[in-house]
């Protein structure tokens, strides 16, 4: 349960956003993966899930190939957005040589829950993955069905931070009726734009987590949890 001055606090908006990344899907054998190959690719250095962190940590960096194509040429390897997707891809996808990373994809949360939470809220998402990234995992995930709008990056005009998505789903509704549950600086900065209830996942231990945690806050998270489980424990019914 989170807490304030030592008193729980429990929340009860009608409607449930979640991020995919890192929230929903555990990324740090596909995404995070791909970028530190697609960063020795590039740029022939060896990168370490410390730098990773530091650029994840950076708004506007949601976007992997955004970040990958700033942080190679921070470092004297001029990389458009353009190239940077391209080699980001052959990581991702895979080629005739070799599986891709999107093979160690795997899920936080069971179809249960997520139904569990269908009864007593609406349930949408607002993801930076593409269509077709979010298809290839969700397209057959049996709680797919449970959420009654996806907006993916090929779905809005301008990508996260900015709230467009979130304004979206929403469709002219209180924004104060709904929690948006994310893991990176842009979910936070986009449901602040928007005037929507942020609750951020940050796992103890990870790289950066005082730094993290504190922007976090900084930004208007109304708490912070270790993972998505915890979720119910700081939900109460919606009135």
């Amino acid at each position: 349960m989170a807490k304030s001055r030592g008193k729980s606090i429990a929340f009860s908006p009608k409607i449930l956003i979640f991020d995919v990344d890192g929230v929903l899907v555990d990324v740090r054998g596909t995404y995070w993966r791909s970028a530190l190959d697609t960063m020795k690719f590039l740029t022939g250095k060896r990168p370490t899930y410390r730098e990773l962190h530091k650029w994840k940590s950076k708004p506007g960096n949601n976007d992997d190939w955004a970040m990958v194509s700033n942080w190679a040429t921070s470092l004297g390897f001029p990389t458009t957005y353009e190239q940077a997707r391209d080699a980001f891809a052959k990581f991702y996808w895979g080629t005739d040589a070799r599986p891709g990373n999107v093979l160690n994809e795997k899920l936080l949360i069971t179809p249960r829950q997520i139904e569990r939470w269908a009864r007593r809220f609406e349930l949408d998402l607002f993801t930076g993955r593409t269509r077709q990234e979010f298809n290839y995992t969700f397209e057959r995930w049996k709680a797919t069905r449970f959420f009654r709008s996806i907006v993916t990056m090929d779905d809005v005009e301008i990508k996260k931070p900015h709230p467009e998505g979130l304004f979206k789903i929403l469709k002219g509704r209180d924004p104060a009726s709904a929690l948006y549950v994310g893991d990176n600086i842009d979910d936070a900065l986009a449901a602040r734009d928007a005037g929507v209830l942020f609750i951020g996942i940050l796992l103890p231990g990870e790289h950066g987590y005082r730094a993290r945690a504190a922007y976090f806050r900084q930004l208007g998270a109304a708490t912070l949890l270790p993972r998505i489980t915890y979720l119910s424990a700081v939900l109460s019914h919606p009135k």
